[in-house]
C-alpha cells in the first residue's frame, strides 16, 4: 500500500496455493498425460497406440523415448532427468489413466469397474544421449537419470518384492494396507496399533500387535544383476569396476550373464547390512534403479556392439565394398606399421569378417567363426597383430596364456556374498560372444587349461558342471592365438611335429596355422631396417601410405557393418572346386605320410574342408557379396596352401624344406646320404671324418652341405657320436 502503485490481489485461491505439493503434482501428471494422448510424429500417435497394443496383451507398460518428452515438454523432461523419484510415480500414474481414457471411454459402470481393476503400469525409458560410465558415477549424480553401458557378468534368480503389504492386528483384527517406496531399504511394521481405545473402556492392544497377510499383499518380479564395464572401456592396469542393478517387473528376465546392454536407471544408494555393524552412519552403497534396459539385439547382430548406421555411412561402405582392391586394401591397413606379413594380414581380415553361421533343420550348428595359429620365431611381431586385433575388432578380448586359467577363459563358479547362492560369472570367452579373443603365448598355457576351450572353438559353447549348476553358455568367437615351438626358435632340422608343442585335437581346430619365420635374407633384412628406422624417427615407415586409406574406427564400424549385413552362401561351381581340391589335399598329405613313414602332426580332416569354406564365405563378406565365386575359392585355396599345408608338408622328414631354403632336392640329397651313411656305418663302428668326405664327396658326388647336414641330423637322433673333436665319427645307436 505504502509503495504508491497499483496493488492487485487474486481473489480465488490458486492451486498452488491451497495444497502446495499435490498441486503441482497434479499439474505435471496432467501435463504427462497430454504428453502420452497427444504426442505425434507424421500424425501418428505413437504412444497411444504403443499403450493400446501393450495393453490389449495383458502388457501394462509403455516405452517412452526421452527425446520426445523434450521436443514436446523441456521442463517436464528436466524434472524427469533430476527429480526421476518424483516424476517416475506421477508418470506411472498417467499412464494409467491414459489407458482408462483409450479403452474405456465412457462413464457406464461396467467401464468403470474395470478402468478401477486396471494393474499398475510400469514405465521403461530410453534414450539416445550420451553414456557415462561406471567410474564416472559420484555422489552429484545420486538420484539422478543416468545412462550406463556394460556388460552383464551375473543374475540373480527372480524374487517377489512387495508393493504393499497388509497387516492385521493380532488382538483386534483391525487390517490395513502399509504401501512400500521402492528401494533396497527395508520396513518396520507399526509398533503400537492404530486403533483407538473402545468407548467402554477396553484394554490397549499389546505391543508389536501387527503381522502380515501375504495373501492380500501385492508383489512384483525382482531380479538383481551384476552390470560390469565392457573390456574395452578399462583403462590400463585397472580392474573393471561393477554395479549392482534392480530390475522390477518387465525389466526382469531380459538379460542374460554374458550379454551386453545400455541400463538406463536411476542411481540411488541403500544401506547395507555391513555398514550398520561397522557403526558407520552415513555411508550407503551404490546401486542402480533401472527403468530402461537395452540389449544389443542378438549379441552377434552388429558385432556385439549395437552400432547404428546413418544412411550416408551405409552409402559410403556399400561405395567402399565396391572397390576392386579392397580386400588388399584392408589387409594393407592391419597394423600397417608391421613390415610384410602379408598373407598373415590377410588370414587376419578373413577372420575378423568370419563366414556364415548355419543352423541345420536338426537343430545342429555349423561355426562361422575362423580360427588362426601363428607359430613361429620370436621378434616376428605376433603379440602386436594381436594387440592391433584388439583394437580393430569390434568385440575383443586380449589375455595371455600364462595369466589365464582355464576358469578365467571358460566360466566360474561365484557364491553371492548376501544369499550364499552360486551363481556364474562368465569368463574371457563369453564376454568375446561375438567377437575375437586373442591368446598370445599359447603355448605356455598348462595343458588342462588349453582343453578347456577346445569345445568353446568347435561347439562355440562352454558347458559347465560344477556345485550344482548344470548349464551351457554361448561362446561365439574367434580365436586368434600366437605361440613359440618348443625350443624358443623353429629348429629347421625337426620336423613340425617335433617343433610343435600341441596334441592334434587342438591343431585340428585351427582354420589357419602360419609358421612365421625369422628368415636370413639379406634384402628382406636392409628393407625392414629402414621401415623400423623410419618409424622410431618419423612414425613413418616404408609402407606407412596406407595408413590414411581406412582408419581404425572405420574398420571397426565396416567390420560390425558386415557381420550384420551379409551371410553368403557357396555357389555350385565353387562347392564342385571345394570339394575336388580337398580330396587332393589328402591324398597329397597321406603320400607325404606314406614317404616320411609318420603321421603328419598337423591332421587335415574334414574339418579343414569346413574352414575352406568358411574362408571363401568371408572373402565374399568383405565384398558384401550374397553368394561366393570361384575367384574367392582361388584366394581360399592359396592361403590354405600359403599356411596350413606349408606347415604339413615341411614335415617331410627330419629336414624341413623349409629350412633349406625351400630347396627340395637338397632335402632328398640329405635323406640320400643319410642312408647311405647308415649302410657304411654299422653299429659300433667308427670311421674319421675326412675317409667319409672322401668317400661321399669326391667319388659319390654328393655336396659337402650335404654330407655335414646329414651327419649333424644323424647326431641329434643320438645315432651317431662325434669323438676326438669331431675328427671321427662313432655309430652308437640305431
Amino acid at each position: 500500500m505504502d509503495r504508491q502503485s497499483v496493488y492487485s490481489l487474486g481473489i480465488y485461491p490458486s492451486q498452488d496455493t491451497v495444497d502446495g505439493g499435490e498441486g503441482t503434482n497434479k499439474i505435471i501428471q496432467r501435463e504427462l498425460v497430454e504428453f502420452i494422448m497427444q504426442f505425434q510424429i507424421e500424425n501418428a500417435f505413437i504412444y497411444r497406440d504403443q499403450i493400446r497394443e501393450n495393453v490389449l496383451s495383458k502388457q501394462y507398460y509403455c516405452d517412452v523415448d526421452i527425446a520426445h518428452l523434450i521436443a514436446f515438454n523441456e521442463h517436464l523432461a528436466h524434472r524427469l532427468n533430476n527429480e526421476p523419484a518424483d516424476i517416475i510415480p506421477l508418470f506411472e500414474a498417467a499412464l494409467k489413466t491414459c489407458t482408462q481414457k483409450i479403452l474405456y471411454p465412457s462413464r457406464s459402470e461396467e467401464d468403470l469397474r474395470l478402468a478401477k481393476a486396471l494393474p499398475e503400469h510400469q514405465l521403461l525409458i530410453h534414450s539416445s544421449v550420451e553414456t557415462s560410465s561406471i567410474r564416472g558415477l559420484t555422489a552429484p549424480n545420486v538420484s539422478h537419470l543416468v545412462r550406463i553401458p556394460g556388460i552383464v557378468i551375473g543374475a540373480s534368480t527372480l524374487s517377489s518384492k512387495a508393493t504393499s503389504l497388509h497387516i492385521e492386528c493380532r488382538d483386534c483384527h483391525q487390517s490395513q494396507n502399509l504401501s512400500i517406496t521402492s528401494g533396497f531399504t527395508g520396513i518396520s511394521l507399526p509398533r503400537v496399533c492404530s486403533r483407538e481405545r473402545g468407548p467402554e473402556g477396553g484394554d490397549k492392544c499389546s505391543l508389536d500387535p501387527y503381522f502380515v497377510v501375504h495373501e492380500k499383499s501385492q508383489f512384483i518380479d525382482q531380479q538383481v544383476l551384476k552390470l560390469q564395464e565392457a573390456p574395452d572401456d578399462v583403462p590400463v592396469g585397472e580392474l573393471p569396476r561393477h554395479i549392482l542393478v534392480s530390475a522390477d517387473r518387465y525389466l526382469a528376465n531380459r538379460v542374460v550373464p554374458g550379454s551386453r546392454c545400455i541400463v538406463m536407471g536411476v542411481f540411488s544408494i541403500y544401506q547395507s547390512q555391513k555398514n550398520n555393524k561397522g557403526g558407520a552412519v552415513a555411508i550407503r552403497n551404490p546401486y542402480l534403479r533401472a527403468v530402461g534396459i537395452s540389449t544389443d539385439n542378438g549379441s552377434s547382430a552388429a558385432g556385439g556392439t549395437g552400432m547404428q548406421f546413418s544412411e550416408e555411412e551405409e552409402q559410403e561402405f556399400l561405395e567402399m565394398s565396391r572397390r576392386p582392391d579392397l580386400y588388399s586394401l584392408f589387409a594393407s591397413c592391419i597394423a600397417p606399421s608391421i613390415y610384410g606379413n602379408a598373407d598373415i594380414k590377410k588370414a587376419i581380415t578373413c577372420l575378423l569378417m568370419g563366414g556364415s553361421k548355419k543352423i541345420l533343420p536338426d537343430g545342429m550348428r555349423l561355426r562361422g567363426d575362423i580360427n588362426v595359429l601363428l607359430l613361429g620365431d620370436p621378434g616376428t611381431a605376433k603379440s602386436q597383430l594381436l594387440k592391433f586385433v584388439e583394437k580393430c575388432s569390434p568385440i575383443a578380448i586380449y589375455t595371455s596364456g600364462k595369466g589365464s586359467s582355464a576358469a578365467g577363459l571358460t566360466a566360474s563358479v561365484q557364491r553371492d556374498t548376501s544369499t550364499r547362492e552360486f551363481y556364474l560369472e562368465g569368463g574371457a570367452m563369453v564376454l568375446a560372444d561375438g567377437g575375437v579373443v586373442c591368446i598370445d603365448e599359447f603355448d605356455k598355457m598348462r595343458d588342462e587349461d588349453r582343453v578347456a576351450i577346445h569345445e568353446a572353438m568347435e561347439q562355440q559353447t562352454i558347458s559347465i558342471a560344477k556345485a550344482g549348476i548344470t548349464t551351457i553358455l554361448n561362446a561365439r568367437t574367434s580365436v586368434l592365438a600366437a605361440a613359440n615351438p618348443i625350443f624358443g626358435r623353429y629348429d629347421d632340422l625337426k620336423s613340425p611335429g617335433e617343433n610343435i608343442d600341441f596334441q592334434t585335437t587342438i591343431l585340428s581346430r585351427f582354420d589357419l596355422i602360419f609358421i612365421v619365420r625369422d628368415e636370413h635374407d639379406r634384402n628382406r633384412d636392409e628393407t625392414i631396417a629402414k621401415h623400423v628406422m623410419g618409424i622410431h624417427m618419423g612414425g613413418q615407415g616404408a609402407q606407412e601410405q596406407v595408413q590414411s586409406e581406412i582408419p581404425v574406427e572405420k574398420m571397426k564400424r565396416y567390420i560390425a557393418y558386415v557381420k550384420s549385413r551379409c551371410a553368403p552362401r557357396l555357389s555350385a561351381e565353387a562347392a564342385e572346386k571345394l570339394s575336388s581340391h580337398f580330396v587332393s589335399i589328402r591324398r597329397q598329405v597321406a603320400r607325404a605320410e606314406q614317404d616320411a613313414n609318420q603321421r603328419s602332426s598337423i591332421p587335415i580332416t574334414v574339418r579343414q574342408l569346413e574352414s575352406l569354406i568358411r574362408i571363401t564365405e568371408s572373402l565374399a563378406k568383405i565384398e558384401l557379396q550374397p553368394i561366393a565365386t570361384e575367384r574367392h575359392v582361388d584366394e581360399a585355396i592359396r592361403l590354405f596352401l600359403g599356411s596350413t599345408m606349408d606347415a604339413v608338408m615341411s614335415a617331410g622328414g627330419d629336414t624341413s624344406a623349409l629350412g633349406m631354403g625351400g630347396n627340395r632336392e637338397l632335402v632328398e640329397e640329405v635323406h640320400k646320404v643319410e642312408d647311405e651313411l647308415r649302410r657304411r656305418l654299422p653299429i659300433g663302428y667308427t670311421s674319421s671324418v675326412a675317409t667319409l668326405r672322401r668317400e661321399f664327396v669326391e667319388r659319390k658326388g654328393y655336396s659337402e652341405q650335404s654330407l655335414n647336414r646329414a651327419l649333424q641330423v644323424l647326431v641329434r637322433r643320438e645315432s651317431v657320436q662325434f669323438r676326438r673333436g669331431g675328427m671321427l665319427v662313432h655309430r652308437s645307436g640305431v
